[in-house]
């Protein structure tokens, strides 16, 4: 019997290069729109979302051409390679968008992102006046270092912690067992 199945390195290639540049396209967007918006909670949800919504439906696009039925480390490696493949793609437009388009957006961002976490503090009632100007320079330079090509590539590396747990609740979610093999 011949077997014409990808290997999930190889099913997760296409996939994570077109989550990868849609992310990227809605990320340009979302800058040429209003680059506050970066910074702003919604949107990150929104991609989340969608992030999410695409590689299931990648996924099980895989598991139909494997014959409806995947295992859970198949399931697993798939999203892995397709998340790390997408992450690199985003990474690189990323690198990009602050280092070449605009060297300004992350002072931008970091102030939004510094403003946003003031609001928060009176949200709860804390007096964001309270706090020291030198914390308050702390919170905007410890953002700033993220946008730096070296803070980028190492939020990266973090990132693969949580690309490889989200890749387990997805693995979880795209696993089906052939129930006709048991026994």
């Amino acid at each position: 019997m011949e077997e014409n199945t990808k290997s999930p390195f190889q099913a997760a290639i296409q996939p994570g290069l077109t989550i990868g540049l849609i992310s990227l396209v809605l990320t340009y967007i979302a800058y040429f729109i209003d680059s506050g918006l970066l910074a702003s909670g919604w949107f990150g949800l929104v991609m989340i979302v969608l992030f999410f919504a695409l590689i299931i439906f990648f996924g099980r696009q895989y598991r139909s051409e494997l014959g409806g039925f995947m295992t859970f480390g198949t399931a697993f490696n798939f999203s892995f390679i397709a998340i790390i493949i997408s992450g690199l793609v985003g990474l690189i437009g990323q690198i990009v968008l602050f280092q070449v388009i605009d060297p300004s957006l992350p002072e931008v961002l970091a102030e939004k992102t510094l403003q946003s976490t003031l609001e928060m503090m009176e949200s709860f009632g804390a007096s964001p006046d309270s706090l020291p100007a030198e914390q308050l320079d702390e919170i905007k330079e410890s953002t700033l270092s993220n946008f730096t090509l070296a803070g980028q590539i190492k939020n990266f590396g973090f990132g693969l912690i949580a690309y490889a747990i989200v890749s387990l609740i997805l693995g979880a979610i795209l696993k089906k067992r052939d129930k006709s093999l048991d026994y």
